[in-house]
């Protein structure tokens, strides 16, 4: 029969995992995904997925070996299948979170198609840039790891703050996460 869909961790959640896993918590268990302006826009552009030539937008795939489900922003369809991740990105650059969302993207893709995958591509929309990512052992392994860290957290077990306080500037949980007041009142976690 397989795995059920709520025993698979959907791809998105590592990236929001490793960028604070307070959030994430707030997310799985409240649902408080509040809609905030990137949220709103990255919906916008996801809505029209389509199929042109070289490339694929949105592929839906699940890996009951990695345990993970998700969509593929984009299946590039050139020469070998190759994920791209779109990121808003304003500064232009991403982070380790994106580059681990993509090493799940290529884990689920090589679980569905023969070979291995292991370059992928982020895209920031912001300056237009296709960044290619070489994916390293190390990406599959904290990969790994993140996914039974998500799969056996509870509800009783509520991850600590965020170490850099400037991501709660424009985070969608910020009203339910409350970071300055639980601080202010003695919370550690």
């Amino acid at each position: 029969m397989g795995l059920k869909r709520d025993e698979l961790v959907q791809v998105g959640e590592i990236n929001q995992f490793v960028y604070c896993s307070r959030r994430h918590y707030y997310i799985k268990f409240f649902d408080t995904i509040g809609k905030n302006y990137e949220l709103t826009e990255g919906s916008v552009k996801h809505d029209n997925k389509s199929r042109r030539g070289g490339w694929t937008e949105e592929m839906y795939l699940r890996s009951e070996k990695h345990r993970l489900h998700g969509k593929i922003d984009v299946l590039d369809e050139n020469d070998t299948l190759t994920p791209v991740e779109r990121k808003r990105a304003e500064s232009g650059s991403y982070f380790e979170s994106d580059e681990l969302q993509l090493a799940a993207y290529c884990m689920l893709l090589e679980d569905n198609v023969p070979g291995s995958v292991n370059v992928g591509y982020i895209y920031t929309e912001s300056n237009r840039q296709r960044h290619a990512v070489r994916i390293q052992d190390w990406h599959r392994e904290q990969v790994k790891e993140i996914v039974d860290v998500i799969l056996d957290m509870t509800v009783d077990d509520v991850p600590p703050f965020v170490d850099n306080p400037s991501k709660c500037e424009k985070c969608s949980c910020r009203e339910y996460c409350m970071p300055e007041e639980s601080k202010m009142l003695g919370e550690t976690q």
